[in-house]
């Protein structure tokens, strides 16, 4: 894969982010976006156990697509304040995503601003994100397509991004929003995946207060290098292309492939995996 660093920047105008990044729909860190929020000085674990301990939170981990797991379905839930122990005790892969701040812990909106970066924002809905070390998502991207801004907290998170121009050479599943599930994005083996060497995308580490822009559409691969949390904001897709696309993913391929799922079982799961492997050949005949 060939990774450029993500440009960065200590702070932007809402008119040069606009015009240098939003327009051409570029990815970019914004290093002292957060600096001037009680967010910056509070949000850290020890402050999330005592705000939301004894919230159940929902837990997922990197296992492998099953077909009886419902679309967002959480593979196990715990106590907020027992889960982070567990992250700061010892690496698992148990991570918390899509956690609406809004509607689990109210008092944090008061922590937090709105930037005006020059979109209009979905004021409801800040979602948290949390991993222990070595913790990660599959390579994926946003069911809606959205302009999103991720604001990390506490520790270090390995962020790669590629445009949807590259999804030919991605191993997209079909009928779904992601890669193949066997692709380590962090260290992918060529010689398996020989499509990734024609991959052209972005790298970066996200540290406590940094704002990474991901633009519409953009896929996204997520590492926590040590345990630390998220916050993602949104702002709908401006493209009309990728609106459709969004449309169509949450009306139509969603209910689509969770329709297969129940019909079909595990077999349309290993069906799907074998169609991402064909697809691939042909590209690399």
């Amino acid at each position: 894969m060939k990774l450029r660093e993500i440009p960065r920047v200590d702070t932007i105008s809402k008119e040069a982010f606009i015009d240098q990044y939003f327009r051409p729909q570029q990815p970019v860190v914004i290093e002292r976006a957060t600096v001037d929020w009680p967010a910056f000085g509070r949000w850290n674990l020890d402050y999330m156990r005592r705000v939301a301990g004894d919230k159940i939170v929902p837990l997922y981990d990197d296992r492998p697509v099953n077909h009886k797991d419902g679309f967002n379905e959480p593979h196990a839930k715990m106590r907020m304040a027992d889960y982070i122990d567990l992250l700061q005790k010892e690496p698992t892969r148990y991570r918390i995503f899509l956690w609406n701040i809004l509607k689990e812990v109210p008092e944090l909106q008061y922590d937090y601003e709105y930037p005006d970066f020059g979109l209009k924002l979905q004021k409801g809905l800040p979602m948290l994100f949390f991993g222990g070390r070595d913790s990660h998502t599959f390579m994926h991207y946003d069911i809606d397509l959205a302009n999103i801004f991720h604001f990390h907290f506490e520790g270090t998170k390995e962020c790669i991004l590629f445009p949807q121009t590259e999804t030919k050479n991605l191993y997209k599943v079909p009928h779904s929003l992601i890669t193949h599930e066997s692709i380590d994005f962090a260290k992918p083996d060529l010689d398996k995946w020989p499509l990734l060497k024609n991959a052209n995308g972005f790298r970066t580490f996200l540290k406590h207060g940094e704002v990474l822009y991901m633009p519409e559409g953009y896929w996204h691969y997520m590492k926590y290098l040590t345990p630390g949390f998220s916050m993602s904001l949104r702002s709908w897709p401006k493209n009309s292309t990728n609106v459709a696309k969004g449309l169509y993913n949450i009306f139509v391929m969603r209910n689509y492939d969770n329709l297969m799922r129940k019909l079909g079982g595990q077999k349309w799961i290993e069906w799907k995996n074998q169609k991402t492997v064909e697809r691939a050949h042909k590209v690399l005949r």
